[in-house]
């Protein structure tokens, strides 16, 4: 198993990790759960980096490394639904358009096309994950709630943005069978 697999495997290995101590938050469990994600993150970063690099891109990898991906952000979500720190409503259209994305690849695949991450698809996921962050962080300060409801409102607008971007681009791999 080479670097980026296991840095994927890695990855999913944290999300138990990060929950327990984001539900325990005993002491500074919190500023653990938020180490442990940011580290799941960059691990996100570099397999991917590693694997194009090195030429290491394997089937496991690129179906792991989203999977992975959208488990580490959805089950954050969720549990910050579950702590009262975001609404329901717009965990439930974040979930929903990865199931969208998914369903796209699977239909592309079936019909030998690669659909690539898109630059608002990358930007979405980096937005998603500063919030998570802010939000697990749930920082008693001045104007907190005020960053913290905008962080979750440009997460969403760009994951509807994104999902836009996606289907327009992408349309004819879901009706014709091929991107072209």
């Amino acid at each position: 198993m080479n670097l980026p697999n296991k840095l994927t495997i890695a990855r999913v290995i944290m999300i138990p990790l990060f929950l327990i101590c984001l539900y325990l938050n005993i002491g500074c469990g919190k500023y653990i759960a938020v180490g442990i994600f940011i580290l799941a993150s960059l691990t996100d970063l570099l397999d991917g980096k590693i694997a194009r690099k090195y030429n290491l891109v394997t089937n496991f990898g690129k179906f792991m490394d989203p999977l992975a991906d959208k488990l580490l952000v959805c089950s954050a979500l969720i549990a910050l639904v579950d702590l009262n720190r975001i609404a329901a409503w717009i965990v439930i259209i974040i979930i929903a358009r990865e199931f969208i994305i998914i369903g796209f690849r699977l239909v592309a695949s079936d019909n030998g096309v690669v659909i690539a991450a898109s630059y608002w698809g990358k930007f979405k996921t980096a937005f998603q994950m500063i919030t998570i962050i802010m939000l697990v962080l749930n920082l008693n300060v001045p104007f907190m709630n005020i960053i913290n409801t905008v962080l979750i409102y440009i997460s969403l607008g760009l994951t509807v943005i994104s999902l836009i971007d996606y289907i327009a681009k992408n349309y004819k791999v879901f009706l014709e069978g091929s991107g072209k």
